[in-house]
């Protein structure tokens, strides 16, 4: 099983950016997938969950600014990130809970500039 983490990059204060993360099979439609972030020299900070439902946690840090949503139909979820700011700069990994297994992605990078 396989998770794979795309659409980080470089881009404004102020932006936004899409992250896709797209599972390797249908597996992932049944259980709860989100993402963590880390930045060099910090801990690593859950961002947002997703259940099998469809409710949402987030974050207080990026609560209204970031959406995380899935497409079942595509094994895939999304966090749309707007209005950016530089201590959003981190790498970030998708997960998937799957009954006692967990799952993780390689990581994109997310680079704000001030």
């Amino acid at each position: 099983v396989q998770l794979q983490a795309s659409g980080g990059g470089l881009v404004q204060a102020g932006g936004s950016l899409r992250l896709s993360c797209a599972a390797s099979d249908s597996r992932f439609n049944f259980g709860v997938m989100g993402w963590y972030r880390q930045d060099p020299g910090k801990q690593r900070e859950w961002v947002a969950r997703i259940t099998i439902g469809g409710s949402t946690n987030y974050a207080d840090s990026v609560k209204g600014r970031f959406t995380i949503s899935r497409d079942n139909a595509k094994n895939t979820v999304y966090l749309q990130m707007n209005n950016l700011k530089s201590e959003d700069t981190a790498v970030y990994y998708c997960y998937a809970l799957i009954g006692s297994a967990s799952y993780w992605g390689q990581g994109t990078q997310v680079t704000v500039s001030s």
